[in-house]
């Protein structure tokens, strides 16, 4: 196999790289298996890997250059210094009044319980919010700060006081007392048996089906993943899922989802009454989806380009010996998303008039531009993939529990503290939901690819500044000349919308953008009838003037409801007549639907 999309010669070290190549913007190559520099490599590969794994692969270098940065700056900042301890005492002398200020309001969720309103737990609750508003002051806006030592410092200390929150202490959280009080006690004990059911997940991680324990009520295959469908392709890195017709005629366009490999793919096929593959063959779309298999050790040096070549060109061209000639919609989620918006690009670059494969793309809560790339970035500097580099070198992949401690960090005051507070001080455990068993089921990353995507896109930009290469030749989203329909979720933490409205100064083509609510996963599982959902949209016409995304919400109304039948829609106003369903497969079916590799632990 022939790799094109890979590393840069800039690497922080050699053994960062994928074995055996290395490329700089030009996509020529140069040995990196020579020896003089295998031994160096290699030591320092060994090195490297045994600090990484004392620290769950976080660079200590990266934190202390940001910690310095800021403290350097802040030292040489008298103003500052001053005008933050003047803060401090008006600030305690309104407290020894019982009059603090109060910055954020009531709308806090960890202060939502009304005994917070009473003192001296309404001290308490101001006192900290004023704590959170020192530091905030005093890590922003310093001149002189790198903008990503900023971010990085800035998130530190919100962790910090975030960890500190008298919520988080039983014995000054009203609500804790009240129910300490009211059960005897028992809810420490109901706790103690959530706490160490989770340390014997912990320990257990790695066997098979230990990730989906605390959500078995929603089995793949039995409870989500139901929609009726059939394995139709299947090679090393992804199966191709065809989902049985439900109506008599079907639209000639098939749609084609390529999902993010980060998690399974049936995020899109959840249960029947929030699965958007069902919405969409319930009326009357011809849907195959891609299942990507959960990669081991031997997989580390699958690449992008395999993810490009052996994922989303095979399955266009296994889905089109189905159902004919006629083009596809293709729609990708996140990462998967990305993917398709560079081969997309490449089909551009290479394809004549009228002979591309594809005839719209659909982009869910994808980057293109990953100049911005959100809270995601403070992980993302050479430092730190060097370190997370010599990680995944030494195991051939990244482990999904790696990257879900990743996500909880970014989200650690609902997903770690809040968690913490209803599991083991309240006793209370949460029901399981399928998009709750969806986010347990994690994947694994191979070590070449994760790299790659890594380097070339959040580090080096490469795809957006025209360096990104296929086939050895750079390809630019300029060459991106379909329909595109552009999905934004306005509290997205992973894909900011604003970072992913960026593809309209990358391209000319005409792009529906639509805002939706909700986050980067909530927001893209909306389904009619979801109460307290909203969504704007608007369409750019080809090579029509730019908006900033502040300027385009602005004008653009709010649509109260689900966005699916906007999206449902636009496809049926993209595609040609209707016609009778393709058979399952062409006549080849390899077995029923989710498949083998979604069941893969």
């Amino acid at each position: 196999m022939t790799e094109t999309v890979t590393q840069p010669a800039d690497d922080p070290w050699p053994g960062a790289s994928p074995p055996g190549l290395s490329a700089g913007p030009d996509c020529r190559h140069e040995r990196l298996d020579t020896p003089r520099y295998a031994s160096a490599g290699q030591i320092d590969r060994l090195v490297h890997a045994a600090f990484a794994r004392a620290t769950a692969g976080v660079s200590p270098a990266a934190l202390w250059l940001a910690w310095f940065d800021w403290a350097w700056h802040f030292a040489g900042s008298p103003g500052r210094q001053v005008a933050l301890a003047q803060r401090v005492v008006q600030h305690w002398q309104s407290g020894l009044t019982g009059s603090f200020p109060r910055p954020g309001g009531d709308s806090d969720p960890r202060f939502a319980d009304p005994d917070w309103q009473c003192w001296p737990f309404s001290l308490l609750r101001d006192a900290f919010r004023q704590t959170e508003l020192f530091w905030q002051e005093a890590t922003t806006g310093l001149p002189g700060v790198s903008p990503h030592h900023e971010h990085v410092v800035s998130f530190a200390a919100r962790q910090w006081t975030d960890m500190l929150s008298p919520s988080n202490c039983w014995w000054l959280n009203p609500e804790v007392l009240r129910v300490t009080a009211g059960t005897g006690g028992r809810n420490f004990a109901e706790g103690g048996r959530h706490w160490q059911d989770d340390l014997q997940e912990i320990f257990a991680r790695h066997s098979p089906g230990a990730s989906r324990r605390r959500c078995a009520p929603h089995g793949v295959g039995r409870d989500v993943a139901v929609t009726p469908g059939k394995v139709v392709y299947r090679n090393d890195l992804m199966e191709l899922i065809q989902y049985a017709p439900q109506t008599p005629t079907v639209w000639r366009e098939p749609v084609l989802i390529v999902p993010s490999w980060i998690l399974k793919y049936y995020i899109l096929d959840l249960s029947p009454h929030n699965s958007l593959v069902r919405y969409l063959v319930e009326r009357g779309h011809t849907v195959f989806m891609i299942s990507w298999k959960n990669p081991r050790e031997e997989a580390r040096d699958l690449g992008l380009n395999d993810y490009l070549q052996l994922g989303l060109f095979e399955a266009c061209t296994q889905v089109r010996r189905i159902t004919g000639t006629a083009p596809l919609h293709a729609a990708g989620y996140c990462l998967g998303g990305t993917l398709l918006a560079i081969g997309a690009a490449a089909l551009g670059r290479d394809c004549g008039p009228g002979s591309a494969p594809l005839r719209t793309v659909t982009l869910f809560a994808a980057q293109t531009d990953f100049s911005e790339p959100g809270e995601l970035g403070l992980f993302i500097d050479s430092s730190e993939l060097a370190w997370l580099g010599a990680l995944m070198w030494e195991q051939g992949y990244l482990d999904g529990a790696q990257m879900a401690g990743a996500f909880q960090l970014l989200h650690s005051r609902d997903l770690m503290w809040s968690r913490s507070i209803h599991e083991y001080l309240l006793g209370q455990h949460a029901k399981p939901t399928d998009l709750m068993a969806w986010n347990a089921d994690t994947t694994r990353l191979p070590y070449r690819m994760h790299s790659e995507n890594l380097h070339h896109l959040y580090l080096r930009n490469d795809l957006a500044e025209g360096r990104y290469c296929v086939g050895e030749r750079p390809v630019t989203l300029a060459d991106l000349k379909l329909p595109v329909f552009l999905v934004g979720t306005e509290r997205d933490h992973v894909s900011p919308w604003r970072s992913v409205y960026k593809l309209h100064r990358l391209t000319g083509t005409g792009i529906s953008f639509l805002l939706t609510s909700g986050g980067h996963n909530a927001g893209i599982i909306s389904e009619p009838g979801h109460a307290g959902r909203h969504y704007r949209f608007s369409t750019r016409r080809k090579d029509a003037p730019h908006l900033s995304p502040d300027e385009w919400f602005a004008q653009t109304p709010a649509c109260e409801g689900s966005w699916w039948p906007c999206w449902q829609q636009w496809l049926a106003a993209h595609s040609g007549e209707k016609t009778v369903p393709p058979a399952l497969g062409g006549g080849t079916i390899i077995g029923d639907a989710p498949g083998h590799y979604v069941l893969e632990p």
